[in-house]
């Protein structure tokens, strides 16, 4: 079998998905990636060295068009970065695009974000006597992160602005690269190779017909733990262990950036309690209760784009938002393992290694304990 996403790879999991079965399948989103990659193994010496396993992911929730859209996020566990939070919170408003990259590059990405922002006139200016003053306004772009350390030398500052600015020109909607990019270049996930995945879901008619998209950063979990359909599958697998020559953190050290775009007119707290089912999802595949695990979540709704400017919104009831509950778990369940299908082995600082999730044994794993979520081709 080659490697393929999850679905691709003979399992039937539940949910209709959008065209491109990604975060760009709601409208106007677009993703883009810069991926560094240089440098032996033998080359890490320590902090500086001309070696690199990083990137950044930039997601632009209306492509480069201005916007302020409706924002909602929630921690699991907060060993971690979001930047950009305290507005978030209170003012319910996202106001640029989202960054995801290593954790000691936060600060160059924020800035050169800001840049960006500043430079491409995307922000909305300050109002003085009803008359916006160009030039004049204030926003905090968002950042988050995942510890790339095992396999990148996070400790040289590798990302710099013109990789910033090579990932936003990159934004593009359609389908998406996944695995070992952007800023999910040198993650691990439940010990083998993670990174960057997606997925989406299509409500029925009857459900109000909305679209639901997830991107993940995924750099948590232990083997031990990592099940799927219910099937311990890290325990049953054979060989593939990681190989840590610098030292080995304690079981569950890592994070998990999730992004969440709909374009269900939602409003920033029902936003905050879809975020809140994305554990669900963790669970099911055996992680989610780590202290030093940082599992931080965000998501946006693409409706009511003019409400900051009309003063008005249009808002679907709580009573609604169960299929968008069930779409959220699905979703977030499907892009960690897309993460993880898609992944290559890497070899990182000091000869680090992590192996790619072994698709042919995982399948007849699951042909013998659950033949029953097996396509028929």
């Amino acid at each position: 079998m080659s490697k393929k996403r999850v679905r691709e790879a003979g399992y039937t999991l539940p949910g209709k998905t959008g065209e491109y079965n990604a975060i760009t399948d709601v409208a106007g989103v677009e993703v883009g990636y810069k991926t560094i990659t240089f440098g032996e193994p033998s080359d890490y010496k320590g902090a500086g060295s001309p070696f690199a396993r990083t990137g950044v992911t930039m997601i632009l929730p209306q492509g480069k068009k201005r916007s302020a859209l409706f924002v909602g996020r929630h921690n699991l566990n907060g060993n971690g970065e979001l930047t950009g939070t305290h507005w978030m919170d209170d003012s319910g408003y996202l106001h640029g695009p989202i960054g995801i990259t290593n954790t000691n590059s936060v600060g160059i990405v924020r800035d050169t974000l800001a840049k960006w922002m500043i430079d491409n006139n995307y922000y909305y200016p300050y109002i003085h006597e009803g008359k916006p003053i160009e030039g004049v306004g204030y926003f905090y772009p968002v950042v988050g992160e995942t510890w790339d350390g095992l396999m990148n030398d996070t400790n040289g500052f590798h990302v710099t602005a013109s990789d910033v600015y090579e990932a936003i020109d990159d934004a593009k909607t359609g389908p998406i690269a996944e695995g070992n990019v952007g800023g999910g270049n040198g993650m691990q996930c439940h010990e083998f190779k993670g990174g960057t995945g997606t997925s989406s879901r299509v409500l029925t008619d009857a459900e109000g017909g909305y679209t639901l998209g997830v991107l993940v950063q995924a750099n948590h979990g232990t083997r031990a733990c990592f099940e799927m359909f219910g099937v311990p599958i890290g325990r049953l697998l054979k060989g593939g262990e990681a190989r840590l020559e610098t030292f080995s953190p304690k079981p569950g050290t890592g994070s998990i950036i999730v992004v969440i775009a709909t374009d269900a007119p939602v409003s920033p707290l029902q936003l905050q309690k879809i975020c809140k089912r994305i554990p669900i999802a963790i669970g099911r595949l055996g992680a989610g209760f780590e202290n030093d695990s940082g599992d931080i979540f965000l998501a946006f709704s693409t409706a009511n784009n003019t409400a900051y400017q009309d003063n008005k919104a249009t808002l679907i009831s709580d009573d609604a938002l169960d299929p968008i509950y069930k779409a959220t778990a699905e979703a977030v369940e499907e892009a960690i393992l897309n993460a993880m299908f898609a992944a290559e082995s890497m070899t990182g600082k000091a000869n680090n290694h992590f192996y790619a999730l072994p698709q042919d044994d995982v399948y007849n794993i699951l042909k013998e304990y659950r033949s029953d979520i097996l396509k028929t081709f």
